[in-house]
C-alpha cells in the first residue's frame, strides 16, 4: 500500500517542480516593450548582497574584503584574456561593476 502512495507523492512533486524549472529558462530575446536587456549581476552587487545583514564596521570591513577579492578575480580574468593597457582598466571596472569607490 505504501508503494502506490509513494508514486502519487512523487507525481505530485513532479507536477509542482516542473513549472518552476520551465519558468527559470531565459528567453532567447528580450520580451520587454522598451527593448531593455537585463544587466547581469556584477561582483559589486554580489558583495552588497552578502554584506546586507551586517552593520557598522563589520559591514565596511567585509565589503572591502569582498571588493578586493572581486578586483583580484577580474584582474586574473583580464590577464588570462591578455587584455592590456587602458582596455584592461575598463575591463576590470566593468567586471567589478563600479567605479572602484566603496559605499
Amino acid at each position: 500500500m505504501k508503494l502506490p502512495s509513494a508514486a502519487v507523492a512523487a507525481s505530485l512533486v513532479c507536477l509542482i517542480i516542473a513549472p518552476v524549472f520551465a519558468q527559470t529558462t531565459a528567453p532567447a530575446a528580450p520580451t520587454s516593450p522598451a527593448g531593455t536587456v537585463p544587466v547581469p549581476a556584477t561582483k559589486r552587487v554580489t558583495c552588497l548582497a552578502t554584506t546586507q545583514s551586517l552593520k557598522g564596521q563589520d559591514k565596511r570591513d567585509q565589503m572591502q574584503l569582498c571588493m578586493a577579492q572581486a578586483r583580484l578575480d577580474c584582474l586574473k580574468q583580464a590577464i588570462d584574456q591578455k587584455v592590456v593597457g587602458e582596455p584592461r582598466k575598463t575591463f576590470i571596472k566593468s567586471c567589478v561593476g563600479g567605479d572602484g569607490t566603496e559605499q
